[in-house]
């Protein structure tokens, strides 16, 4: 692993550690005496910001660079956690600070993905990129239990549940003087974007089946995450058991799944890695709609390596196929992200409507779609040609 690529990858622990929101909702509840609505006004803003500002954000980058890009975010992000380290803020004031922090998170994401191409030496984006969500992933995981532990540290004990917050803020500063002393050979377009061009690469079907691809991934991830829980509680298991095998056991199988991706790569070529992980997760939301308590764990532990590399293998093919519109392209699939606040919705009406398990179907359907779009073609390269085949190729 070269040096250069250790600041991005800190960078995207710190994505990571923006998912505290999550976490943070509930104790946000009880120090303000919201309702759940009001709570989860949290998650919901950053889901905003990702919608508004991803495309935005990508020809932003495309103008002024993917490392600047990179930098403004961890700015903004450093800026949005300041007022609720050194004060209690009302909640108007802290529900700004939070969209700001998503804004900020968004260009993480919309620069750090496809930089992340520039910094890795030849044929190495797709694995590199698939770590990248990894340590993504460690840092969401690590934001659950660094919320609880620093709120008990004697010196941040006073704060509660704003004690995370300095320690967020004092990273991401240091995270961006990493980045600002890294040099980056930057992939560039020759005539900077509009919204219009960007606009108009949807009208071509390798890069709109793309994008629904990543939006009906995140939504089908929400899905589990959002449902998991309450249905293995319905099949009998005490709510903390069914949060330890549901959720938890799949939010960290799917970090394990992205640090696996890397090596997996060595010996399989990205094309064939989308494809076992589409198969995977298909048959896991397939198994939860059994009904069946011992298909269920089996689905969760299949869906948690099956979702964990969709994302960095279909964001990383599709980028290769135009690498000098990496940009925009990275604006439109962070846009998708939206998937995970729309998915999610239809699902709940089909649990409202008494489908129990078999509203399991709604992922089931997401990962169908990415599996047909996985089998679209893409040979593995031969010697001297790039590693990952374009989204829609011809076989």
């Amino acid at each position: 692993m070269r040096f250069k690529t250790l600041p991005i990858f800190l960078a995207f622990f710190l994505m990571g550690l923006a998912d505290a929101m999550g976490p943070n909702a509930d104790a946000v509840k009880g120090a303000y005496a919201l309702s759940n609505v009001m709570s989860t006004l949290l998650p919901f803003v950053v889901f905003i910001a990702f919608a508004v500002f991803s495309v935005p954000g990508g020809l932003l980058a495309a103008r002024i660079g993917k490392k600047k890009l990179l930098l403004l975010g961890l700015g903004i992000n450093a800026v949005a956690l300041v007022i609720p380290s050194f004060m209690v803020p009302a909640f108007g004031v802290l529900l700004a600070c939070i969209f700001l922090l998503g804004v900020g998170t968004t260009f993480l994401q919309v620069a750090g993905n496809p930089i992340m191409r520039d910094v890795s030496p030849p044929g190495q984006y797709s694995e590199n990129l698939a770590f990248a969500q990894g340590i993504k992933g460690i840092g969401s995981t690590a934001s659950t239990y660094l919320v609880t532990a620093i709120a008990a540290l004697a010196l941040f004990k006073a704060m509660t549940w704003r004690g995370a917050f300095p320690l967020f803020c004092v990273l991401m500063t240091l995270a961006f003087f990493a980045v600002a002393v890294l040099r980056v050979d930057e992939t560039k377009a020759e005539v900077p974007p509009s919204l219009g061009s960007t606009v108009r690469l949807l009208s071509e079907p390798i890069f709109f089946f793309a994008v629904l691809g990543i939006f009906l991934y995140v939504g089908a991830e929400a899905s589990m995450g959002r449902f998991l829980k309450p249905t293995l509680h319905g099949f009998g298991m005490t709510e903390q058991t069914a949060n330890t095998l549901g959720p938890t056991l799949f939010f960290g199988l799917l970090t394990v799944g992205r640090l696996l991706g890397k090596p997996a790569l060595k010996i399989m070529s990205a094309r064939t890695c989308f494809r076992l992980s589409a198969l995977l997760g298909l048959l896991g939301a397939v198994a939860l709609m059994f009904g069946s308590k011992v298909l269920a764990l089996a689905g969760i532990a299949a869906a948690g390596f099956g979702f964990a590399n969709i994302w960095p293998m279909l964001f990383s093919i599709t980028v290769e196929e135009r690498p000098e519109r990496a940009n925009e392209l990275s604006g439109l699939m962070c846009m998708a992200i939206s998937g995970g606040a729309v998915v999610p919705l239809l699902m709940g009406f089909l649990l409202d409507k008494s489908w129990g398990a078999m509203a399991f179907i709604v992922p089931g359907v997401c990962f169908a779609y990415l599996l047909l779009l996985s089998l679209k073609g893409g040979r593995k390269p031969s010697a001297g040609q790039p590693q990952q085949a374009p989204v829609g190729a011809k076989a």
